[in-house]
């Protein structure tokens, strides 16, 4: 059993719906190593489970996360950070492995590891009143896993300067510069997630982790859309939905899922 997430899943067979993980380490649900890889193993089910058409990932009304574990990581040497420094970086990115939509709903701080950990996500909503950052510089350490995603986000220059400043980011600014997709009242956090998720629940699921795989492939997206395009043709919803679009338009298919 995980110590420090929780993960809700779809119950039933039938009906796909939405997975909510979440992080439980209070009271600021700071990252160490242990609850990394928790997470880590939480998407793992979750890109496992046929039931998900969508991931929230939230922390709860006060906090999503602090971010990294100082005191933790002030008592590693440099041949400890090198043995786990690829398994790190590999769980803090572990959304971006999830083939289900996915979406973090932030409160009150997101920051460091935490906001790398949020920077994998496909969606993120804040609540106005909400500060990111990634402050590991003033630490004298760097961002594991989230520079290069953060770069291809908002660009780098805005990029290096948050990382080598360290500042935190106010929710307009951050809008502004597309680190986030939405901002709403604190309160509306979890509500606005799950309307994000909720039009996925009848969506054609194997086009969606095609879609996805293609914008995570980078620089060989055009080959890997060429993959992904022609295996889509194997799917009952590539059936349903062409069938659908040709009798009556888009938006009229009623997709299984397979």
């Amino acid at each position: 059993m995980a110590e420090f997430v929780t993960l809700d899943l779809p119950e039933g067979d039938a009906a796909r719906g939405v997975a909510v993980l979440r992080i439980t380490r209070p009271p600021m649900n700071q990252l160490n190593v242990q609850l990394v890889r928790e997470l880590a193993e939480a998407a793992d089910v979750v890109a496992a489970d046929t039931r998900v058409a969508a991931l929230i990932v939230y922390g709860d009304e006060r906090v999503f996360s602090a971010g990294d574990d100082f005191a933790e990581l002030s008592a590693l040497d440099a041949d400890q950070a090198s043995a786990m420094a690829g398994d790190l970086q590999a769980a803090l990115g572990c959304l971006a492995r999830v083939p289900q939509p996915t979406v973090a709903a932030i409160s009150g701080y997101c920051l460091g590891g935490g906001l790398e950990l949020a920077l994998g996500a496909d969606h993120r909503i804040i609540g106005d009143n909400v500060k990111l950052g990634l402050p590991q510089i003033k630490a004298g350490l760097i961002p594991l896993a989230g520079i290069r995603r953060l770069t291809l986000l908002i660009g780098p220059s805005a990029a290096k300067d948050l990382v080598y400043t360290g500042r935190f980011v106010e929710p307009d600014e951050a809008l502004a510069l597309g680190l986030v997709d939405e901002v709403v009242a604190p309160d509306d956090v979890y509500v606005a997630a799950m309307r994000w998720t909720g039009r996925f629940t009848n969506g054609p699921a194997r086009a969606l982790a095609a879609a996805k795989a293609v914008f995570e492939a980078g620089p060989h997206g055009l080959d890997r859309a060429r993959t992904e395009w022609s295996d889509l043709f194997t799917t009952e919803d590539r059936l349903i939905g062409t069938g659908s679009y040709q009798d009556n338009g888009p938006g009229s298919a009623e997709f299984v899922g397979r």
